[in-house]
């Protein structure tokens, strides 16, 4: 039993001290309500639980594994195989159609853009954007210009081999490095860059040397019209669209180092209904053929 007889009692309070004291100011010796310590009781408890059922003491070799079995890891494998489950039937009439029955079947089109729509934004957006607009040295995807094709099959080829990719069935077109490479002079480049930026601004200037300069060396590429070829990936000149940038200073850059950006072999990495659905994603972003 408790002699409170001798305990300091706070007179403004009639509460007792613990006997401590700071500069004149007395502890009050008041308890913690019980319905606090019932809930820091409760607390304890499930944390022991929590540590016996799931994952939760590291240890030197690893951590403990918990009664139950669960992990992080085993749970997003489980919710995968769930998810691959209700797609199975859809992506099994993905693999038995061509791109041109996937497109014609409103369904199976529907379906296949939403399938690729998450691809595109794991695999494709880091380099092309968001909604495929693209960005400097990345082709913007929503508008009707292509360096190698907007059709089906020329975007499935372009996603499943690549550009420069090392791939053998990829596309290599390379622009040359006409400066470097000692093809044109400083004096040749900027004439040829003043015709070229002329195709898509419009001058009174004589940009006859630069043209003739362009026929010999750029048109067997990009055309006699400039329009480009989507066989060796020659973009087309004559628009307001540029890969890299059109004014003068980036035409005369590109014209003396050249130009050969990198696009990866996707087809060693995303199985053929991956690869399909993105085709027809890409091609439903509005530049599509």
């Amino acid at each position: 039993m408790v002699d409170n007889t001798h305990q300091d009692i706070d007179p403004a309070t009639g509460t007792a001290t613990t006997g401590h004291e700071w500069d004149g100011i007395k502890e009050l010796n008041t308890p913690l309500p019980k319905w606090w310590l019932y809930i820091l009781y409760a607390t304890m408890i499930w944390s022991v639980g929590y540590w016996i059922l799931y994952p939760a003491i590291p240890l030197p070799g690893g951590h403990t594994r918990g009664m139950l079995g669960w992990s992080a890891r085993g749970a997003v494998t489980a919710d995968l195989q769930d998810l691959q489950g209700q797609r199975s039937e859809m992506v099994a009439k993905l693999n038995g159609s061509t791109l041109q029955q996937i497109a014609a079947d409103p369904k199976l089109a529907e379906f296949a853009r939403a399938y690729g729509r998450s691809a595109f934004y794991v695999n494709c957006a880091p380099c092309h954007g968001a909604n495929g607009q693209g960005s400097r040295g990345y082709p913007n995807l929503t508008g009707d210009r292509w360096l190698w094709g907007g059709k089906l099959e020329q975007i499935s080829q372009t996603i499943t081999h690549g550009a420069r990719s090392g791939d053998p069935d990829g596309h290599e077109g390379n622009m040359p490095a006409f400066g470097k490479d000692g093809i044109l002079t400083k004096e040749q480049i900027d004439q040829v860059a003043n015709f070229v930026f002329s195709l898509s601004h419009p001058t009174n200037e004589d940009v006859s040397a630069g043209k003739k300069i362009f026929a010999d060396n750029c048109s067997p590429c990009h055309g006699d019209n400039a329009k480009g070829n989507p066989d060796v990936g020659a973009p087309n000149l004559t628009t307001k669209i540029w890969l890299y940038g059109g004014d003068k200073a980036t035409i005369i850059e590109t014209l003396t180092g050249g130009r050969g950006g990198h696009m990866p072999a996707w087809g060693s990495k995303l199985d053929p209904a991956t690869i399909k659905s993105l085709t027809v994603f890409v091609h439903s972003l509005g530049g599509g053929q």
